[in-house]
């Protein structure tokens, strides 16, 4: 008897990943059990209506599985922690969602016992090396299927194809590509093709519909976001949700990534994040009020590393472990109240409130008065700091006197 090999397909339900499915059936003669992993962009309507989509391509099995929860605590959280924002821009929405995507699917095809993965990836963007490393690593075993890449296929290529084999979908190309998560959305159009051009208004998602000013009160629990204007969440990926829709009607966290692909060349993308943005600059204003001065620093010198190698696909490095540890334990008095006042396309910090506030006026006022040293105290203090750069410019300029005498 001749058996199938089996392979899970990563599916979205788009025109690349349905041309797989096909493929992979019909032309290769795998058995295709396609997963959808979602991570906070999904609605219940769209996982049904992928869900019918599969049916319709004829693939062996189909499942969804709710990975939303486990994309914060393994990933999310961190970003929040670091104040990670690539290139001082961009909350990392696309690429932190891959890699959990991509541990979802290798954990799935290892369940099933499948002989292999597959994605849609084309071979001009960075979640083909982020989906190949993780398969690589988690499931060295499994054979990796790229059928878009490896046949260089045009968009008309694949409808002409899906066509031919009886599917009627209609895969009307839109003007601007959207992909949306629990950290943001990205868009993608003629305008991020190029050095030059903004995204119009059409473009964006969530439409700009509130006007004047609304202020918020962000409630952080050792680094988590736990409350909005006084109320409770059970786990921080409602929280984040819930101010979504509070802070995306203003247009806020509108912007364009341009940074450097893993494969080595430039690219743009615009996004929204309204719910990011706002998250990690509060999360960044409490902490430069309960932590200190060297907490700080190495935060932000970790927390550019950590981002960046967790954008180019390295999430199962173990120096990555290494770091959470630290973010983790520099959450600890993490804790209070940040007020932000929303505006169309902006926000304003209005402040902190917390118990673990270093800025105690029993400490002293800056600028104003002390309480914790003398003035004598300062003068000392400052001939001991000054000291070696003092020495250092005595040396220097006694060398350069008898270097002119000479």
């Amino acid at each position: 008897m001749n058996i199938k090999k089996k392979v899970v397909l990563a599916f979205s339900g788009g025109l690349d990943t349905s041309y797989c499915a096909i493929y992979l059936s019909k032309d290769l003669g795998y058995e295709v059990h396609t997963l959808t992993v979602n991570t906070g962009g999904f609605s219940k309507e769209e996982l049904s209506d992928i869900e019918k989509r599969t049916r319709a391509l004829g693939v062996t099995s189909h499942k969804a599985v709710e990975e939303t929860q486990n994309y914060y605590e393994k990933v999310v959280k961190f970003l929040v922690f670091g104040n990670v924002l690539k290139n001082g821009t961009y909350p990392l929405s696309v690429s932190a969602e891959r890699m959990s995507q991509a541990l979802a699917v290798a954990d799935y095809a290892i369940k099933i016992k499948a002989d292999g993965v597959a994605h849609g990836s084309t071979g001009a963007g960075n979640d083909q090396v982020r989906f190949d490393m993780v398969f690589q690593i988690l499931a060295p075993g499994l054979e990796i299927i790229t059928p878009i890449r490896d046949k260089k296929l045009s968009r008309e290529a694949e409808i002409e194809y899906l066509k031919s084999k009886g599917v009627a979908f209609n895969f009307e190309k839109a003007k601007y590509s959207i992909n949306k998560g629990l950290w943001g959305t990205s868009v993608g159009g003629k305008e991020t093709l190029n050095s030059m051009g903004m995204l119009p208004e059409k473009a964006w998602p969530t439409p700009v519909t509130k006007k004047g000013t609304e202020v918020v009160a962000l409630g952080f629990e050792k680094g988590e976001l736990n409350s909005i204007n006084g109320k409770r969440f059970k786990h921080p990926t409602e929280a984040i949700q819930h101010l979504q829709l509070i802070a995306g009607p203003y247009g806020i966290g509108r912007d364009i990534h341009v940074g450097d692909t893993i494969i080595g060349i430039k690219g743009r993308v615009g996004f929204e994040a309204a719910a990011p943005a706002l998250i990690i600059k509060g999360h960044h204003a409490l902490e430069k009020h309960v932590l200190t001065k060297w907490q700080l620093s190495w935060k932000d010198q970790l927390a550019q590393f950590y981002g960046n190698w967790l954008h180019e696909g390295q999430y199962l490095d173990p120096v990555m472990r290494d770091i959470e540890a630290y973010l983790t334990s520099t959450q600890k008095h993490v804790t209070g109240d940040v007020s932000i006042s929303l505006h169309p396309y902006r926000f304003q910090i209005n402040g902190i409130q917390s118990p673990y506030d270093l800025m105690s006026s029993k400490f002293g006022k800056y600028g104003e008065m002390n309480l914790g040293w003398t003035g004598d105290d300062v003068k000392g203090f400052t001939k001991i700091f000054g000291n070696q750069v003092g020495i250092y410019h005595q040396v220097k300029a006694e060398y350069d006197q008898r270097k002119v005498k000479s």
